[in-house]
């Protein structure tokens, strides 16, 4: 049964050295040369004395801030209220469903939206108030983002609130407790765990954004993730792109181990 089971794992030990090892291995290998293919250091050095690319570095952490912040705001209340529903697991698939929907379809849908000519605008002219600029603002990125993340954030909220002993809750309200105080004291501590997932799934995908920065923010919003594709796709700039990808993956590693799960102790056997 063990060397079964070590046959099985062959197919994920391969697909993980092929496509997750190997690709962060060459991007790592590739930051050490210059775009004309020279072994230097001063990719590192530019861009950790580049204003350029720190005020990037800072934008990329803020955004990403905001709209986990935004998506968390939004996501938590909604995970709380479906757990609560009778016909939870139907809404919550009518929530995932956006998600099977290719990116760039939602994000050129949300261009028509809120265009001078969108159904925004329009309703805003309707109402007296006239057309605004909304397309290519801070605003209208960070709400699209936000709209694409909620669902990311609402699962991992939503699952950890539904393993909670409901024998817990009943508990705090035989001993006195209100809605709020059971609330701060058992079910919001018991859904950290949720919370901290879902600020994985969504501030990680946030820091390298660069389809909605060009499409809805209109390249006023320049990310990590902005730099690196106009490096390997404009300047040419392999080994710079790579550099700032390496800066972008220890970011998210510094950001899955400060949101990591703490696990307790086992007990000590006798």
């Amino acid at each position: 049964m063990t060397a079964n089971k070590k046959l099985y794992t062959i197919p994920y030990v391969l697909w993980l050295l092929l496509f997750v090892i190997a690709p962060v291995l060459l991007i790592f290998y590739q930051s050490f040369f210059d775009a004309s293919g020279a072994f230097t250091l001063a990719n590192y050095q530019q861009y950790l004395t580049t204003g350029t690319y720190l005020k990037m570095t800072f934008n990329s952490v803020f955004y990403a801030f905001l709209i986990t912040i935004f998506t968390l705001l939004v996501s938590y209340p909604t995970a709380y209220l479906l757990n609560q529903t009778k016909h939870k697991q139907l809404w919550l698939m009518l929530i995932i469903l956006p998600t099977w929907i290719n990116l760039l379809l939602k994000a050129y849908a949300f261009i028509g939206i809120f265009s001078i000519h969108g159904s925004v605008n329009t309703f805003l002219e309707m109402i007296g108030i006239g057309s605004k600029q909304i397309l290519f603002t801070d605003v209208s990125f960070i709400f699209v983002a936000t709209y694409i993340e909620i669902p990311f954030m609402i699962m991992p909220i939503f699952n950890a609130l539904e393993e909670i002993n409901p024998s817990l809750i009943s508990a705090s309200r035989d001993l006195g407790a209100n809605g709020f105080e059971t609330f701060r004291r058992v079910i919001f501590p018991l859904s950290l765990n949720g919370v901290k997932s879902g600020v994985q799934a969504v501030f990680i995908p946030s820091l390298s954004l660069f389809m909605l920065t060009r499409l809805i923010g209109g390249n006023r919003v320049i990310t990590l993730g902005t730099a690196i594709e106009q490096h390997f796709l404009v300047t040419q700039n392999w080994g710079m792109g790579s550099t700032i990808g390496v800066i972008l993956i220890i970011t998210m590693f510094i950001i899955m181990l400060l949101t990591a799960e703490k696990k307790k102790g086992g007990k000590k056997k006798k």
